[in-house]
């Protein structure tokens, strides 16, 4: 469920043990909040869902290197 049904709406479900249950648009909605401000609590982010946590620091690692001739020679000893 990823959007809001109108509160005046009602909504049948069945589940997977052959159950029925009926559910108003609010009572749906209210469920939804909570497990999406569960789910954003659980992976630390804040209410629009981006991740303000502390970034980890991350090598980049080196992708180019100039070289040029004569690099690959012994330096002379002092």
């Amino acid at each position: 469920m990823n959007r809001h049904f109108p509160a005046s709406i009602s909504i049948a479900i069945e589940f997977t043990d052959g159950t029925r249950e009926v559910f108003d648009g609010s009572r749906l909605n209210g469920i939804y909040d909570e497990a999406l401000a569960a789910y954003r609590a659980g992976n630390h982010l804040d209410a629009k869902g981006f991740n303000r946590g502390p970034r980890k620091k991350v090598q980049q690692g080196i992708g180019f290197v100039q070289v040029s001739k004569g690099m690959g020679q012994p330096l002379p000893s002092p």
